[in-house]
């Protein structure tokens, strides 16, 4: 905590006026591992994170978006995203929908599935919305979100290679996960912005190297700013609520929806 706090001030100092942390970024990724100890990380919302990020925010007159291990109720956990506002008010929180499964990421192990909907907060700076991390590979998610009006979406994310797919499968997966984010971008004519881990975590047996990249991407799909493969950094962007007026007017794909033919997208499959 007191490392992100550091790392909020320097954003602050250097411009930025919405600061989004990434996922879980109070201690390493654990959900490499089924160990039910490892709940004791959990906090609860208002707890010391609120409290922290409130105080900043009020201090230095920024918007901060933070994910965090949820204790909502004994048993009862989520991997949450929370939003203060630049006065200091917790703005909302939004609750991670799709949980993933895999070799060292156990997420169903940790998390309940979120209830909040796909939500966005109305911030001194702007409305935003926030996701987190599996939510990124979702059309729907970042559709619905977009769907409350925000000019930029958020992922706190923590994603990364197993070591022994990187040689072969490294580069094209980075390029799926950057191409679905700007995609997001596109088709809802919204900025986007991805927050993830850099570096090595855990022993040689359960090992996960992050692959960092973090970026943001315009509503065109451009990358605007993009930050290291393998060290920590501050990546500041300028984001004009103009350039999604501007992609919008051009690109009418909210105005051309066919919401009357849709229904079928709630179905699990339709073959």
């Amino acid at each position: 905590m007191e490392k992100i706090e550091q790392r909020v001030r320097r954003a602050a100092a250097e411009g930025a006026g919405i600061i989004c942390t990434q996922e879980l970024y109070r201690s390493p990724y654990f959900c490499r591992e089924e160990n039910a100890g490892l709940f004791d990380l959990a906090e609860p919302v208002p707890g010391p994170s609120t409290e922290l990020f409130s105080r900043l925010s009020r201090e230095l007159g920024v918007v901060i978006v933070a994910s965090l291990f949820e204790r909502r109720a004994a048993g009862l956990y989520h991997n949450t995203a929370l939003v203060t506002d630049a006065d200091g008010s917790l703005r909302g929180l939004y609750r991670k929908m799709h949980i993933p499964d895999d070799p060292l990421y156990y997420e169903k192990f940790y998390f309940t599935p979120g209830d909040t909907g796909f939500v966005s907060f109305q911030t001194k700076f702007g409305r935003i919305a926030a996701l987190v991390c599996w939510d990124q590979w979702y059309p729907e998610a970042a559709r619905l979100a977009s769907l409350t009006g925000p000019a930029v979406l958020f992922y706190p994310t923590a994603i990364g290679w197993h070591p022994s797919e990187k040689a072969e499968l490294g580069a094209a997966q980075v390029d799926a996960w950057q191409t679905i984010q700007r995609a997001h971008a596109i088709a809802n004519g919204v900025y986007v912005a991805a927050v993830n881990r850099v570096g090595l975590e855990g022993p040689p047996e359960n090992q996960l190297e992050f692959w960092g990249n973090s970026f943001v991407a315009d509503p065109f799909g451009q990358v605007i700013a993009q930050a290291s493969r393998t060290e920590e950094q501050i990546l500041i962007a300028d984001c004009d609520p103009r350039r999604q007026e501007e992609v919008r007017r051009n690109w009418p794909f909210l105005r051309d929806r066919r919401i009357d033919a849709y229904g079928a997208i709630t179905n699990r499959w339709n073959g």
